[in-house]
């Protein structure tokens, strides 16, 4: 009896240090232009999106990824791609424009939040946003903490608990 072909792990690479370094105002999902070998590579997880940033002109409407590391796909020995090579973004021309005009902005940057497939198609999650200081780090932190607590409290004040934490 033949098995049943399995359904490849949806593949999800996220910038999670992006989401502490910076305050995220707006995001917006883009198509973005790979050549065969970057393609298996990314379906293999092995990106790195946490140097990344992404570029915005206004004038010829381009958005630009660079140094976003895409590892060399062993299989492909002659058709090889730079890992770090700039990749092309794709979006519509309104969209491009308005990001480059925001971007001009004081403290105001481009970053990858998110690479990964919908249907054939590896999209890009960009993040128009603006760096935080180092107090701003530890204020969330310690907001998302006291939430935490919170949370812990209720949840065993619900159960019939004291309501006391340790």
């Amino acid at each position: 009896m033949a098995k049943k072909p399995r359904k490849p792990k949806p593949v999800m690479i996220e910038n999670r240090k992006a989401r502490h370094e910076y305050d995220i105002l707006d995001t917006l999902e883009v198509g973005i232009r790979l050549t065969g070998s970057e393609v298996k590579s990314v379906r293999d997880g092995k990106v790195s999106l946490a140097e990344g940033y992404v570029r915005a002109e206004a004038a010829p409407a381009t958005l630009e990824l660079f140094s976003v590391n895409i590892a060399e796909y062993p299989p492909a020995q002659g058709h090889q791609h730079i890992p770090t090579r700039v990749r092309t973004l794709l979006a519509h021309k309104r969209e491009i424009v308005k990001l480059a005009k925001a971007s001009d902005e004081k403290g105001i940057t481009l970053i990858p939040l998110r690479l990964y497939f919908q249907g054939p198609y590896a999209k890009l999650e960009v993040a128009l946003a603006r760096g935080r200081g180092k107090v701003d780090k530890r204020n969330a932190i310690a907001d998302r903490e006291m939430k935490r607590e919170l949370d812990r409290s209720m949840k065993s004040r619900l159960k019939g608990g004291s309501g006391v934490v340790n």
